[in-house]
């Protein structure tokens, strides 16, 4: 048979295998971990996530990864998924379990009735907290068996059959509207699914779990980041869940809770009308808002809003003052960017570099200052931030509150109480905006609120400050540590929280993110991420041009795409 060199990238050395050796085979031999203990998940090859089944026919370079890697864990998330459907279907028969979306503290999942799954609002059958331990005992049972996850590959008629046969609905309409005539199908103890990702080689790795009963479902919670043997801490953040399921209800009122359903939209020239009716959702929830503030005119003077990265904070805070005014309120807007201290009293992160995200990074006692003077009824001088410098300058910008006024502010740590201590807080209005979507790729197929934030940013970047995808790819796990560290531990201090997903925004991105993945080198370090995104915008039917010029220019989105007139 002959041999094939690999060089691995964990040893940083080369190693000579018998042609057609799994990388499960070769990661036992060489590299049975990939650091701090943890387990080896998955592997780059040649900068292309496989599963450890892979057979090296030709040289390769291979980069063995496990929880430590944001690829692992996703192969284990996806993983975990699968032994939670074998186990359901096992128990339930008759019901259907659905992974609906993200919360902080793991996967929001439901077990619905079989008869309401194809058409209309599906029907939640109530799990009592005996069943839900009996779950979670019969996941453990089947980890300790360590049984093998395996592949195949099926043709389109077969998938639409079996799954069919499972009342996996959403599955269904994806496999129909994807245009892929053969798909790869896992199986785990006779059971099959699909899952857009690899998984595991067995169920052994896959120790660290629980389920905890959240709302009208449980919540799967999975290992934290850099602490493996632990799961995630369970956050009850009710404000944010309960945004998740009204847009999940919405989401199947108008019938669209896959991307199955999504395509068969636009394949069938119905989106111009779902476009309407999103924006239309958003229209109203500005106005509910709008509404609220002007209920407490007697005391909010100020408006802070708050989110993470590319959930539409700008557009929120201008389609917002446009609200107030219709109610006869005045705002004015303050930029918080305009209150970071002195570059030389910047505080700097564990790698010596400046921390511009970090709460001593702001001019914290002037902005008190100055809030509490316009409360007061006092004029106060509005201070520009000269980036380039890194140093504030004044230029005769005065600003005083009238009756009628209201501030409205943008910032990342807008919903954090420490940014002004000193404020009433009566005073103040809190409103957090983030895109959180509860659109599924299909059952058990979950679209993560991050994805979608970062493919809205790279098409922004792009266009406005010309940085390549490569760049917003590489910077986007900085993006989110700091989002984890300043943004979402204070999402529960809001007063309102607005949900800047659109139903219809994947084949709106899609057509504008393709073209850009597609430009990123297979040598970039950037090519893996790249190329699952790739993957998971290939089950998505894009818009034409025609469709998209339909959406307004007030839409959120065009602050993304361009064409917004706010």
């Amino acid at each position: 048979m002959g041999t094939v060199k690999i060089y691995c990238e964990n040893t940083g050395a080369f190693h000579e295998v018998p042609v057609g050796t799994t990388l499960k085979e070769v990661s036992d031999k060489i590299c049975p971990q990939t650091g701090d203990s943890l387990p080896v998940l998955a592997a780059l090859v040649d900068n292309k996530l496989k599963s450890l089944d892979y057979r090296n026919i030709n040289p390769h370079n291979v980069r063995f990864v496990g929880y430590d890697h944001p690829d692992g864990r996703r192969t284990y998330i996806r993983s975990l998924c699968f032994v939670l459907q074998n186990v359901v279907r096992k128990m339930f028969p008759d019901k259907v379990l659905a992974i609906d979306y993200s919360l902080p503290s793991g996967l929001y999942c439901e077990l619905r009735e079989r008869s309401t799954m194809e058409d209309g609002r599906p029907k939640v059958f109530f799990l009592t907290d005996d069943e839900i331990c009996s779950i979670s005992d019969e996941m453990r049972k089947m980890i300790q068996a360590d049984l093998p996850f395996s592949k195949a590959m099926m043709e389109l008629d077969e998938c639409i059959r079996l799954f069919s046969a499972n009342h996996q609905h959403e599955k269904v309409d994806l496999f129909k509207t994807s245009g892929r005539f053969y798909n790869n199908v896992y199986f785990l103890d006779g059971q099959p699914d699909t899952f857009y990702g690899p998984l595991a080689a067995s169920t052994g790795v896959l120790k660290t779990f629980d389920i905890i009963g959240f709302n009208d479902g449980f919540c799967l919670q999975y290992p934290m980041d850099g602490y493996p043997a632990k799961v995630l801490p369970m956050k009850r953040q009710s404000k944010i869940a309960t945004a998740l399921d009204e847009h999940s209800d919405w989401c199947s009122v108008m019938g669209v809770r896959g991307i199955g359903k999504l395509n068969a939209k636009v394949l069938s020239g119905e989106i111009v009308d779902l476009i309407n009716l999103s924006e239309a959702l958003h229209e109203r929830k500005y106005a509910a808002i709008a509404d609220q503030i002007y209920a407490r005119r007697g005391s909010v003077r100020i408006v802070f809003i708050a989110g993470p990265s590319s959930s539409g904070k700008t557009s929120t805070s201008k389609r917002l003052a446009i609200q107030c005014r219709i109610l006869g309120l005045n705002p004015k807007v303050i930029e918080l960017d305009n209150y970071f201290v002195e570059r030389d009293l910047t505080p700097r992160d564990e790698n010596g570099e400046y921390d511009f995200e970090c709460l001593g990074a702001m001019d914290l006692k002037l902005l008190g200052q100055q809030l509490n003077d316009l409360l007061a009824g006092k004029e106060v001088e509005i201070p520009r931030f000269d980036f380039k410098e890194g140093r504030k300058y004044f230029e005769g910008n005065f600003m005083k509150l009238e009756d009628k006024d209201i501030l409205i502010m943008e910032g990342i740590h807008a919903l954090n109480p420490a940014m002004i201590p000193d404020v009433d807080p009566s005073k103040v209005f809190r409103v957090y905006a983030s895109a959180l979507t509860s659109l599924s790729i299909d059952e058990n197929n979950n679209i993560s609120t991050s994805d979608n934030r970062m493919l809205r940013r790279m098409i922004r970047d792009n266009r406005t400050r010309g940085i390549v995808p490569e760049d917003t790819i590489m910077r986007w796990q900085s993006v989110r540590r700091g989002e984890n560290r300043n943004i979402f531990p204070f999402q529960e201090n809001a007063d309102a929280v607005f949900n800047s997903a659109h139903i219809f925004e994947l084949p709106v991105l899609k057509y504008y993110a393709e073209p850009l993945l597609r430009r990123i080198s297979p040598t970039s370090p950037a090519y893996a991420e790249a190329s699952r995104m790739l993957k998971f915008l290939g089950y998505i039917v894009a818009l034409s041009p025609s469709e998209i010029a339909t959406i307004p220019p007030t839409s959120i989105l065009r602050e993304f795409i361009d064409g917004q007139t706010l």
